[in-house]
């Protein structure tokens, strides 16, 4: 089998392991708590750090496992938090940026190239196009009239997201917890 197939399989055995488990659960309720802090500039424009525990759980964890956090997460901070309507589009673009964090990042080279590139993939493609419809759709306003402001705000995130997550993805895998859990997990 194939490398991708592979890593879609380790993935897929890590939800049978309750460490796996415990340890994504973990890495949700930091992600709650960071979006208490996050910032809201009307309905378009929301800045928040909650996307680090969620694409190190992608990272972690891999493109299966971080889509169903996704789902879950979304679904758990707007019952917790509702911040607007609920609209599963955006529950739809939570699972894509696991699957997409966690194809371009799980059990592959961790440098600051293969975390912005696949940032960059998850910012066009979630972020600016998906958000960006879901939006329009919810609010009534054109794709056109708010996609500007979003790309903005989307290349000027881009590289602070990048910078952090990097940072943070390299401070845990000096401190030897991916080593321990690709180690822990390979055997099983």
């Amino acid at each position: 089998m194939n490398d991708t197939g592979n890593r879609f399989q380790a993935s897929a055995r890590m939800l049978k392991n309750t460490n796996a488990l415990t340890a994504i659960a973990v890495l949700g309720a930091l992600s709650i708590i960071l979006g208490y802090f996050s910032i809201q500039a009307g309905n378009f424009l929301k800045i928040s750090f909650a996307f680090l525990p969620q694409e190190a759980a992608a990272f972690l964890f891999g493109p299966v496992a971080a889509p169903i956090m996704g789902v879950v997460m979304d679904i758990v901070n707007y019952l917790i938090r509702p911040t607007g309507p609920f609209f599963p589009g955006f529950t739809l673009s939570a699972a894509m940026t696991g699957l997409i964090v966690g194809i371009g990042l799980f059990r592959r080279p961790l440098s600051v190239k293969r975390t912005a590139v696949t940032l960059f993939v998850n910012m066009v493609i979630v972020n600016i196009l998906l958000n960006t419809l879901w939006l329009a759709i919810l609010y009534g306003q054109a794709y056109q009239v708010i996609l500007p402001l979003r790309i903005v705000k989307e290349l000027i995130m881009w590289p602070i997201q990048t910078a952090l997550l990097f940072a943070m993805l390299k401070a845990v895998d000096r401190i030897g917890i991916l080593s321990r859990l690709q180690g822990r997990f390979a055997r099983r």
